[in-house]
């Protein structure tokens, strides 16, 4: 570049530090902004405010956290749980003042559900402790994990269970009962939704007569391209609603929030099938095809 005789952007230095150290650490507090970069909370906050209002950055819900925006990005990292929990906070967000109860948005691992995200700080009835990001849920259990099972290609689903037979941990016997992962999987694709197993209380291993959380719960897959991307959960005190009161009251709100991330997803889907295509290494996607239920 030329040598010009001018004085750089102080402001504009200070946020591109930012965004820099936002792409280092790639989520991080105000706190951790303030030790890294030396710039004052006060001023960091109208930076972030400022980027987020560009669409840079967002704030995750669960922890507060900063990260970059992927529309920084020319191709959306479609396997990225972090891409799936930027769509989907605000609409997590605009449920919880639908919906007293908090929601919960968790991936598949290989043999567990991974919470991302959860508007449980927003939530009104905020006694519901709020699960942290990171945390893993049973998958044969939780409302969640039982939802993706259900939904996910059958393929998927043994490989899942396999891996959970040979783990052998006591949370983990369903799988030793193909009859009965059969019955729940039907169960849930009749309903198109997901209910907590009766005995699981919260805790991976233990049964609800031994760890109670008081707690249960319904979920939704986000289902796409044939994948099961993520679940939708909707968790609540069992001391003052039944599952049926939740159903009658609130599973449309949770449909249309999982419809909405569904859509968000397939747009993003099309932008990216768009870039591949352009750069000559496109494919026809794959029709959207109902899962089938084996018979093994």
């Amino acid at each position: 570049m030329r040598d010009y005789k001018v004085k750089t952007i102080d402001a504009l230095h200070r946020g591109l530090l930012v965004l820099e150290t936002l792409h280092d650490m790639h989520a991080a507090s105000l706190h951790d902004l303030n030790r890294e970069t030396g710039i004052p909370k006060s001023t960091l906050i109208r930076i972030l405010h400022t980027l987020h209002a560009r669409g840079m950055v967002w704030q995750r819900m669960a922890d507060g956290a900063f990260l970059p925006s992927h529309t920084l990005q020319r191709r959306a990292p479609l396997d990225d749980a972090d891409w799936l929990s930027e769509i989907a906070s605000p609409v997590l967000e605009q449920l919880c003042k639908r919906v007293p109860w908090p929601s919960v948005l968790s991936v598949p691992r290989l043999d567990y559900m991974e919470v991302i995200e959860t508007n449980s700080p927003r939530a009104c009835f905020d006694y519901v402790p709020p699960a942290p990001v990171g945390c893993r849920a049973n998958i044969l259990r939780s409302a969640s994990g039982r939802a993706y099972l259900s939904f996910c290609p059958d393929q998927e689903r043994e490989a899942v269970l396999r891996r959970l037979r040979e783990r052998g941990l006591p949370g983990d016997a369903l799988a030793r009962d193909p009859a009965a992962v059969r019955r729940f999987v039907q169960a849930t694709r009749r309903r198109g939704y997901a209910e907590r197993a009766a005995d699981f209380g919260g805790d991976y291993d233990k049964p609800r007569d031994q760890s109670d959380d008081g707690r249960n719960s319904i979920a939704m897959p986000i289902y796409a391209g044939g994948q099961v991307l993520g679940c939708v959960n909707l968790t609540w005190r069992m001391s003052v609603l039944t599952a049926d009161q939740v159903v009658e009251r609130h599973l449309a709100d949770l449909r249309a929030a999982v419809a909405s991330i569904e859509k968000q997803v397939t747009v993003a889907r099309g932008t990216e099938l768009k870039t591949r295509i352009l750069n000559g290494n496109g494919t026809t996607p794959a029709a959207l095809t109902e899962p089938t239920l084996a018979s093994s």
